[in-house]
């Protein structure tokens, strides 16, 4: 009997106020209820990470899912958790209450970063994962490091990413795109979208642009994103202003209906990671027609293998600089890199992918929760 009724928990769901707050999990939300299931969500959707914040925002929405798991708990057939450790425990609570099947992804943070923290926090995330139903990786890298860290079977591994709304995330004409954000006609746009945090490599970006600029005199560098971490993002502005370089514009986080226009007006994208559990944002600069240069990391060594991207060496500002010049300066470069982007966006679509989610809800043939 395939599932019907949902409840999804995540410790990211965007708002008004904070658009880009796990807006990935939304968007698969969306997509699960236009193929007719039924989905409850209780999240964070506060985005803020200062201290006395996360205590606040944690226990209350701890709070809030006690009392559903008490008072309408029974009424789901799956729960789908995002993030292992903390979000796995409350689903596993469900589980263990009313015997509802327990579906969960990691992102990568959880297992690259969180997992690290602690002994405490890496035993919980190994429960979790065992005594998951089903765990979803979304990436190939994630996948194997759940398999050989945590011991974790492989049949009960999945790699399912986020998948990309390609009716947001359509190509459009470059210079009507550049016209709609702004960008000076004679101007060669570099586009970076993410958090503004020190793991996203930003200060290599800011330094592999300067060797640009000096090179390239008419090169511009857009970053969007949401300031997760003030102290980080003032010392990317004084990083800016030390070194005296033009043409750096930094904006806040957008509806990603303008994160699209972006991306097509954009001449390269730039994702130079630390760590990258997928990086779904370069596939959506993939989908706009957009090529990308990323580093050799994570979910993003597969995604931009074969040609679809251009890898550089993570926290390497020179190898950053000549991936984005290598594809500033070779036009024949920039359109193979559109045409494999492309077959990318095709493979990793969400209306494709989110069947495949809705398949591992279901138990096996011959297995029930009970």
């Amino acid at each position: 009997m395939s599932a019907k009724k949902i409840l999804v928990l995540s410790n990211m769901y965007p708002t008004e106020k904070a658009k880009s707050f796990g807006i990935f999990v939304k968007n698969q939300v969306d997509a699960l209820r236009e193929k007719g299931l039924e989905v409850d969500v209780i999240a964070v959707t506060n985005p803020s990470m200062k201290k006395q914040d996360v205590i606040a925002k944690y226990l209350f929405w701890m709070l809030r899912v006690m009392l559903h798991l008490i008072l309408k708990g029974r009424s789901y057939d799956v729960v789908h958790v995002h993030y292992v450790f903390p979000t796995g425990m409350l689903g596993l609570l469900y589980k263990k209450l009313w015997k509802t099947r327990l579906i969960v992804t990691a992102h990568g943070g959880d297992i690259d970063r969180m997992a690290q923290k602690s002994g405490r926090i890496r035993h919980w995330t190994k429960r979790i994962l065992e005594e998951a139903d089903h765990v979803i990786a979304v990436g190939q890298k994630l996948y194997e490091n759940i398999h050989e860290h945590f011991n974790i079977p492989k049949e009960k591994i999945s790699i399912i990413n986020m998948g990309v709304n390609r009716k947001v995330f359509a190509p459009m004409d470059k210079s009507a795109a550049r016209k709609k954000c702004g960008i000076d006609e004679q101007s060669i746009p570099i586009l970076f979208v993410g958090n503004m945090i020190k793991q996203k490599g930003l200060l290599e970006l800011i330094e592999a642009f300067s060797m640009l600029k000096r090179e390239i005199p008419n090169v511009s560098l857009y970053l969007i994103g949401a300031k997760k971490d003030f102290t980080f993002y003032n010392e990317l502005v004084e990083y800016v202003h030390r070194r005296t370089l033009q043409d750096v514009f930094i904006y806040d986080a957008m509806p990603q209906s303008e994160i699209a226009v972006w991306m097509s007006a954009a001449e390269v994208f730039v994702l130079p990671s630390h760590l990258e559990g997928f990086g779904l944002v370069a596939l959506e600069a993939m989908s706009c027609h957009t090529p990308v240069v990323g580093s050799d990391v994570g979910g993003l060594s597969y995604l931009l293998a074969d040609g679809a991207g251009v890898l550089v060496e993570p926290h390497n500002p020179q190898s950053l600089y000549e991936g984005i010049k290598k594809v500033i300066t070779d036009s024949n470069i920039g359109k193979q890199l559109i045409q494999k982007g492309e077959i990318r966006a095709q493979e990793n679509d969400q209306q494709y992918l989110i069947e495949k989610v809705i398949q591992v809800y279901s138990p096996p043939e011959g297995m029930s929760n009970a």
